[in-house]
């Protein structure tokens, strides 16, 4: 499956430029932000670790090696690209037990950076964003356009696409889904079933939110929709808001989208028409999610995509910016560039 058929169509048209993206490790570099108090003390280590060439699973096993923990006992806030420099926090569980000593243990693919302990284990999730300093080699476009749309994306943000590694390469885990909905049956492996169940929930977000990028309406907000605020999963009815909003403009709320499970889509109207339509359109794999026993929520239909800066070149790009948990950077830098990649990775910011 293409790009175009695993997201959707582009906010701002498809975009002349192209660059080489990842051509090495150090063209992709991502950081995540945490906003947690970390007290000092506590039976939780917790690990500041920069590393490249190996996923953070990889990294979580050296580490429980190293240790001498199950690996259980190793917790991490979110998955980090094994092609570029990334730098993320780990905890390891040790209760009554000495700091171990990773200098030794360092290589060139990882290093422990800072330790401190904590009363509290690390939860997925628990970070408050990603950095993201990006170098887009071999630049071949109208540096003007180039300039144009990251204005643009300063100021309107980008659809909030699931991008298309959660889909699997060419789309397998979501195909390997859509077999499984056809028979009404679920993988036995519960980290298969995890995959799958999530590349075909993201599809249908992907689909809602392209029928809206269509219509033109993806950055507006519709009769009967739901608003959430950036970086909460709460939301609200569309009518319960004041007219013209400043919040709307200001890019502290978003119209949500459908994230398909069991119970009431609680939507109205317009949006409600939108979504039904979709959800008709891929009944089985609605039926699927509901069978797993997956529930009816929702996310945000705009990224907004924070301290943006740049420096064009005449052969390549300079880029830094900020993404919510969850986010993908991909779906920035294809409203850029086209892209080639050279280094096949995650590319998300969990």
């Amino acid at each position: 499956m293409t790009e175009l058929e695993l997201l959707g169509p582009y906010a701002f048209g498809v975009p002349s430029a192209k660059a080489i993206l990842k051509a090495t490790p150090a063209d992709f570099q991502v950081e995540e932000q945490l906003d947690i108090a970390l007290s000092g003390e506590g039976e939780h280590l917790w690990l500041w670790v920069e590393k490249q060439g190996l996923n953070t699973e990889e990294v979580a096993i050296q580490l429980s090696k190293r240790a001498k923990l199950p690996v259980r006992a190793i917790s991490y806030a979110g998955l980090k690209d094994r092609q570029a420099i990334t730098r993320q926090w780990f905890s390891l569980h040790l209760p009554g037990r000495q700091d171990p000593d990773f200098t030794t243990a360092e290589t060139e693919q990882w290093k422990v950076l800072h330790t401190i302990r904590h009363h509290r284990k690390l939860q997925r999730g628990a970070h408050k964003s990603n950095t993201f300093v990006i170098c887009l080699q071999d630049f071949q476009g109208n540096p003007q356009q180039l300039e144009e749309r990251l204005n643009s994306i300063k100021q309107q943000g980008v659809p909030n696409y699931y991008g298309t590694q959660r889909f699997g390469r060419e789309g397998f885990n979501l195909l390997k889904a859509q077999e499984f909905a056809e028979q009404k049956i679920l993988p036995d492996k519960r980290h298969v079933r995890s995959r799958l169940l999530s590349s075909a929930r993201s599809f249908l977000f992907n689909q809602v939110l392209a029928l809206r990028v269509r219509q033109g309406i993806w950055n507006q907000i519709v009769a009967g929709d739901l608003i959430g605020f950036s970086g909460s999963h709460s939301f609200f009815p569309a009518s319960e808001l004041q007219a013209n909003d400043p919040r709307f403009t200001a890019l502290d709320i978003h119209p949500t989208l459908m994230l398909w499970g069991k119970g009431h889509l609680a939507t109205t109207a317009l949006a409600h028409q939108l979504e039904t339509a979709i959800a008709i359109q891929n009944q089985p794999i609605c039926a699927w999610l509901e069978n797993a026993g997956l529930e009816q929520e929702r996310r945000i239909s705009r990224l907004v995509v924070s301290d943006l800066r740049y420096e064009l070149h005449e052969h390549h790009i300079q880029l830094a910016f900020s993404l919510p948990v969850g986010s993908f950077a991909t779906v920035v830098l294809r409203e850029l560039v086209q892209l080639e990649t050279i280094n096949e990775g995650l590319l998300c910011a969990y």
